[in-house]
Order: structure tokens, then C-alpha cells, then sequence
């Protein structure tokens, strides 16, 4: 059974990595363990550079304070021009994978509320009166009438960031971390 340790204690977050690696690696393959950790960047995550690093950061930090793990992961949120997304990275003591999420253009109104400085969760909450949004279907989940949620939007990346651990094709060409 594999330790990963997940570099977050979002419940949407942890439900989206143990569903990806029981998918991945078969049913009760692998025990989550979540903690919680320093991103290395702002809370509400700004462009592409940002996101992936806090993400980097994330699995960093978790590799410090687990260094037993099998796997570690970090999943970072962020805005870009006028989407949200969020950046998967996954290592093991030999390899990363890293995967980018679909995107949703945001309205103006949330939009205003992050220049002026506060989290899409925050604005989100402050808008539908959801509590503690970002920890559920967030804001993918409220704009698609629950179609798709955060879990599921990460989901998708995060088997993708798992491919270098599995693909005989990536084991071949020796995808090791950077």
C-alpha cells in the first residue's frame, strides 16, 4: 500500500488525489494522508508561474515533513487573465509528473473582488453564501450546477500527472524530477 501524503487538508483536494491514485494504482492501493503546509506564495495565487510553483512548494514542504512517503502531492489553485485553474504536481523519490487543469473564465464581479485583493473562495462565499466553498464543489461546481466540481476538474489532472509514474514510455525515457 502506498503513503502519499497530500500537501493540503481541502477535503476536495484529498477526495480528487485518492480517487485519481485508487484509479491509477487499483482500490485501496494507497493510504492519503493530508497535511498542512505553506504554499510559498500568496493565498489567492496569481498567473501560471505562481500557481505551479506553489504547487512545487507544496510537494517540497510535504517531502521535508514526510520523508517516508511513497508519493507526494501538491495541487495549487490560481488565476490567470480571467480564469481559474490549478496546477498538479506529483513526485516520488525518482520522478515528477505535473499536469495543468481545465479552466474557467470567471464573471467580472468575482473578478473585480480578486484586483481588489480578496480569494475567489472568499468571493465566491460572499456571493452564493456557501461557507467554506473552496473546500467543497467550489466555484466550478456552483457555475456548472454541480456537473463538474473541483474534485472532479483536478481529478482529470491529476491522472494526467500520474501518467511518468506508470507509461512504460516515460519509464523508458527516464522522466525524472527537474
Amino acid at each position: 500500500m502506498f503513503h502519499v501524503v497530500a500537501a493540503t487538508t481541502n477535503p476536495a483536494k484529498i477526495d480528487a488525489i485518492a480517487q485519481a491514485f485508487n484509479d491509477t494504482y487499483g482500490l485501496e492501493s494507497c493510504r492519503v494522508e493530508g497535511i498542512d503546509v505553506d504554499s510559498g506564495v500568496p493565498s489567492q495565487p496569481m498567473g501560471n508561474l505562481e500557481t505551479r510553483s506553489g504547487a512545487r512548494n507544496r510537494v517540497m514542504a510535504a517531502r521535508q515533513v514526510c520523508p517516508e512517503a511513497d508519493f507526494w502531492v501538491g495541487v495549487e489553485a490560481g488565476i490567470e487573465d480571467n480564469m481559474t485553474f490549478a496546477w498538479m504536481v506529483i513526485e516520488n523519490t525518482h520522478l515528477r509528473g505535473e499536469s495543468r487543469s481545465a479552466s474557467l473564465i470567471l464573471p467580472e464581479s468575482i473578478l473585480q473582488g480578486i484586483t481588489e485583493g480578496r480569494e475567489l473562495g472568499q468571493e465566491m462565499a460572499r456571493l452564493t453564501g456557501i461557507k467554506d466553498i473552496k473546500r467543497q464543489g467550489g466555484a466550478i461546481g456552483v457555475f456548472t450546477a454541480g456537473k463538474l466540481t473541483r474534485s472532479s476538474v483536478y481529478y482529470q489532472a491529476l491522472i494526467l500527472a500520474l501518467v511518468p509514474f506508470h507509461n512504460e514510455i516515460y519509464q523508458a525515457r527516464g522522466h525524472h524530477t527537474e
